[in-house]
């Protein structure tokens, strides 16, 4: 495989790409934000996109760098205020880098993003200094062009220790005419240097309708599923990222399967269990082996979550409730089963990490949840 073959780590499978997302739904406050900034003349050189995995950062991260690249080099407030100042972040339809940065051409925009491997045959596990190194001679060239220039970094919790410093030096000393968006799902991985460097922009989860309303524009061309939005917001968090990827690997019915497991207990259907087990062996089945384990994972929390708040509603499966109330019905439960939650979260992550056997793994799980209902 060549680095032409590598998919874009950037990009959520079955997704459009964001440069072509239009709609940015349910992030007002941030745009507002940004726009707030632009027309008082205080466009602050980095910016940092925060909020959970998902929910717009990189669809608002596009969407600035349209606005900012089809803006006159003359706009902005005057010395006495201009009277046509930009209500919204919505390029202008007609200008010339509108059709370049949609077709991913656009020489004023650079991304920094993880690249390929040492021998280009997967992608790096992070960004890379000679990724930066190359932001560096784009920025170099570019300058001789003049305008405007928009860095995206998605996503900066991504960069190592040295691709992290060299970027801090671009943000000391940033370059005139250049807007740097650091997309962050977790900020707190980021240099507090480089943070102190930027100004946030918070991005919050959506609502069911608005997860609707986002997976429309999101989504690639065709026919979308019927879905229960309800369901699917609590299942993903309200990430449409997250939903996509719900979508993509059936990830509603395999929790619905998952909470009729469940539902047998403490009397373990053994021959579910060994379907949910063997569903996840093989080198094919590493999506659903994932999804699986988070999916257990979320089971496991939202159990948790009864004993203190009750169900949560909507279900995000049918008998769910009567599963986890039967299940938590106390605090003293829900202790028992946050404590749980947080060993085979650990025991999970780091039997991934070693590869142990996928179905092997599952089992254990299913086997120590078994035990707790007991």
């Amino acid at each position: 495989m060549s680095a032409a073959d590598l998919p874009d780590p950037t990009l959520a499978p079955g997704a459009r790409h964001p440069r072509e997302t239009r709609v940015l739904v349910g992030q007002t406050r941030a745009e507002e934000d940004f726009l707030d900034a632009f027309n008082m003349g205080r466009l602050h050189h980095g910016w940092l996109l925060t909020g959970p995995r998902g929910v717009g950062k990189a669809t608002l991260a596009w969407r600035i760098a349209r606005f900012l690249l089809t803006r006159p080099d003359d706009s902005g407030p005057g010395l006495f205020g201009e009277p046509d100042l930009p209500h919204s972040l919505d390029a202008d339809p007609d200008h010339p880098a509108l059709a370049r940065i949609t077709a991913g051409s656009e020489p004023g925009i650079f991304t920094l993003k993880r690249g390929p491997n040492e021998k280009e045959t997967a992608l790096s596990q992070d960004i890379r200094v000679d990724q930066v190194r190359k932001l560096k001679s784009f920025l170099h060239l570019s300058a001789t062009e003049g305008g405007r220039r928009v860095v995206i970094v998605d996503a900066a919790d991504e960069l190592n220790i040295q691709a992290a410093n060299a970027l801090l030096k671009l943000l000391e000393e940033p370059p005139p005419r250049v807007t740097f968006l650091l997309i962050a799902h977790q900020p707190a991985r980021l240099l507090p240097t480089i943070r102190s460097r930027c100004r946030e922009l918070r991005l919050g989860t959506l609502s069911p309708e608005q997860m609707e309303a986002a997976l429309a524009a999101a989504e690639d061309e065709g026919e979308p599923p019927e879905l229960d939005h309800h369901a699917l917001a609590a299942l993903s968090g309200g990430s449409v990222g997250a939903a996509i990827r719900l979508i993509n690997l059936e990830g509603m019915t395999r929790y619905a399967n998952l909470i009729k497991l469940m539902a047998t207990l403490p009397q373990l259907d053994r021959l579910g269990a060994i379907a949910l087990a063997e569903g996840c062996a093989g080198k094919t089945n590493e999506a659903r082996f994932d999804l699986t384990l988070g999916l257990v994972e979320l089971f496991l929390a939202r159990v948790a979550r009864t004993g203190v708040a009750g169900a949560p509603m909507p279900q995000a499966a049918p008998g769910e409730a009567e599963l986890l109330t039967r299940l938590s019905p106390d605090e003293q439960a829900a202790m028992k089963w946050a404590r749980l939650h947080q060993t085979l979260g650990a025991r999970a992550r780091h039997g991934r990490a070693v590869n142990l056997d996928p179905a092997a793994l599952v089992m254990d799980i299913v086997l120590e949840i078994t035990a707790a209902a007991a």
